[in-house]
């Protein structure tokens, strides 16, 4: 199965070439030419980690037995002290950990060809409160808690204040840090925000999560953060006669923005700062940055589903159901993403400091 994904993700790749000349620099890429066929300047990873059938996780796993009773309560405190800003990179933090070698905390290791030094992880941020976590941990519980862990604590937490506690979830724990980080292996990962859908989905399908259930889901996450200039620019200008081209408003607006050099902008132009559905919304108006976002509507399937969950439906097809009904579905998403690649003991370990292994 490992292997019809990684062709299917292959495929897709080959499939996706037609983006502006800088995104694929940006991403590893040369410049492509149209007459010849795709060279991939990088090499692929023997397989991408899979989900693991029993890896031990279970809800409360420090409590039990007294390993670390205040051990969430320790993450939540650090959380709480973080700013909007900061939370939002909390949860893109746990989602480009468990991408990239399974939630193992190798996002967080430290030195050259790592994945932080990777260019889809550069913009990363919140290391210092996961480190502020960690490192109060260490002080009530010394080599107990995983700092993979500590990141998927720290998402929950974030989510729950960002979305003012309408998503609040149990996390399973039990993860073991991970002691490999290649930069390498981020690009074959990590969804690019140049990607159409079929190679989103194969992606996520690569890590054992569904087209709808969990990819869809998870894209809302996309309603808060900022994102820098060189992630977009094949969305300006907007593309003539496209269904899926940028809104011209927001487009004429960014194209000013961003001609001032490398800036951030709001991934979420209406509520920024809040962790709701207001990117359906924006994914049905066209008012979103990456095309990966935009092709959510090129599928009769996928479209349906942001209609639902922006509460675009009529009354009796679930107007008023569907924003509430994301949160729960953002909920599970968040927890069976937890579990992808998840170390055992023998695997992996209890790090000292979250950037360097023991």
């Amino acid at each position: 199965m490992a292997k019809l994904a990684l062709l299917a993700v292959i495929a897709s790749l080959l499939g996706a070439v037609s983006c502006e000349l800088s995104i694929y620099a940006g991403y590893g890429f040369s410049r492509p030419n149209p007459n010849l066929p795709y060279p991939f300047p990088f090499p692929f990873p023997p397989a991408f980690p899979p989900a693991s059938p029993t890896p031990g996780l279970r809800v409360g796993y420090y409590t039990h037995k007294g390993r670390c009773p205040q051990a969430e309560k320790i993450v939540r405190e650090a959380v709480e002290k973080a700013t909007a800003g900061e939370k939002a990179g909390l949860i893109r933090l746990f989602f480009h950990d468990c991408f990239v070698e399974g939630c193992d905390g190798s996002v967080l290791l430290s030195g050259p060809d790592t994945e932080r030094t990777a260019f889809p992880n550069l913009s990363l941020r919140a290391f210092e409160v996961i480190d502020a976590a960690k490192a109060a941990l260490e002080k009530a519980c010394p080599g107990v808690v995983s700092c993979a862990d500590v990141v998927a604590f720290a998402a929950r937490d974030a989510s729950y204040s960002l979305s003012s506690g309408r998503i609040n979830y149990r996390v399973p724990a039990g993860r073991y840090d991970g002691k490999v980080s290649r930069a390498a292996d981020t690009f074959l990962n990590l969804p690019p925000p140049f990607g159409d859908l079929n190679l989103t989905t194969a992606m996520f399908a690569a890590k054992g999560l569904s087209q709808q259930d969990d990819m869809v889901v998870l894209s809302g996450a996309h309603s808060i953060g900022r994102s820098g200039c060189s992630s977009f620019p094949d969305r300006l200008p907007p593309a003539a006669n496209s269904s899926t081209a940028m809104e011209p408003k927001l487009a004429g607006q960014l194209t000013r923005t961003c001609s001032a050099g490398s800036v951030n902008v709001p991934q979420d132009v209406v509520t920024p700062d809040k962790l709701d559905i207001e990117y359906y919304r924006n994914v049905l108006s066209r008012r979103v940055l990456f095309n990966s976002d935009a092709s959510l509507t090129t599928s009769p399937q996928t479209e349906d589903l942001v209609e639902f969950y922006a509460g675009s439906r009529p009354f009796l097809r679930g107007k008023f159901l569907g924003p509430i009904q994301w949160n729960h579905d953002f909920e599970d998403a968040m927890v069976k993403m937890g579990y992808i690649g998840v170390k055992t003991s023998a695997q992996g370990e209890i790090r000292k400091t979250c950037a360097f292994v023991n």
